[in-house]
C-alpha cells in the first residue's frame, strides 16, 4: 500500500512558475514509476508527466513543450514536478500517482495508486 500526498499548488500568473510535491509513504517508493495527471472542470483526466524508477526516465505530454520538470528523490520518498511559464489552460487539479508495473507510463488505468490533488490556478 502506498499513500500519496500532494503540496505546492496555489494560485500565479500567466508566467510564473510552481513546484508541486508529491510524498508518499512506505519504503517500497524505488520501485513504482511515478507520474503527474491533471483534470480540469468538465475535462477528462490527462496525462503531464511521468518518471520511472530505475534510471529516471522522463516522460512528458506534448503540451509541455519544455515548460514542466519531473524528478524524483528516492531518498525522501518524493515526486516533483517544477512548472515555468504558466498559462491559464494549465489550470486544473494535479494529481500524483504510482505505477507498481508500467513506468513512464501515459495512461491513467496503469497506474495504482493516487494522491487527493492540488489546485493550481493560472490568471491571465
Amino acid at each position: 500500500q502506498v499513500q500519496l500526498v500532494e503540496s505546492g499548488g496555489g494560485l500565479v500568473q500567466t508566467g510564473g512558475s510552481l513546484r508541486l510535491s508529491c510524498a508518499a509513504s512506505g519504503r517500497t517508493f524505488s520501485r513504482f514509476g511515478m507520474g503527474w495527471f491533471r483534470q480540469a472542470p468538465g475535462k477528462e483526466r490527462e496525462f503531464v508527466a511521468a518518471i520511472d524508477w530505475s534510471d529516471a526516465t522522463a516522460y512528458y505530454a506534448d503540451f509541455v513543450n519544455g515548460r514542466f520538470t519531473i524528478s524524483r528523490d528516492n531518498a525522501k520518498y518524493t515526486v516533483y514536478l517544477q512548472m515555468n511559464s504558466l498559462k491559464p489552460e494549465d489550470t486544473a487539479v494535479y494529481y500524483c500517482a504510482a505505477s507498481s508495473s508500467h513506468p513512464g507510463s501515459s495512461w491513467y488505468g496503469d497506474y495504482d495508486y493516487w494522491g487527493q490533488g492540488t489546485q493550481v490556478t493560472v490568471s491571465s
